[in-house]
């Protein structure tokens, strides 16, 4: 009867399985996608400035660069193809996401 019992016991003891890159590029593309849609609203909110809203030209750079990094990699991720190189992809995208908005948000206007 011992013996069972630490026979079940034993395989709780395994080795941890190894990364799954593709749940991690589709959680990566995940936040990507819902930052991207998370600076419409931002954009909307910035104050009007000269009441001109050249703030919406924001829009073009980021959505350039959901095109570029997060549309292939959500393309891969659905194939199942690539899952390093697409998690690696949309890493890089969150950085440039990250450079560009810190860039942006200097330049919109100041409540």
């Amino acid at each position: 009867m011992a013996a069972a019992a630490t026979k079940e016991r034993e395989p709780a003891m395994t080795t941890s399985a190894p990364l799954n890159f593709r749940k991690i590029a589709a959680l990566v593309a995940a936040a990507g996608t819902l930052f991207w849609l998370y600076t419409f609203y931002a954009i909307a909110h910035v104050p009007p400035g000269d009441g001109t809203g050249f703030q919406w030209l924001a829009v073009f750079p980021l959505g350039m660069i959901f095109g570029l990094f997060f549309l292939p990699v959500w393309l891969l991720v659905a194939l199942g193809r690539l899952p390093r190189f697409s998690t690696a992809v949309g890493l890089c995208g969150l950085i440039t996401f990250a450079i560009v908005w810190t860039q942006l948000l200097n330049e919109f206007p100041k409540s």
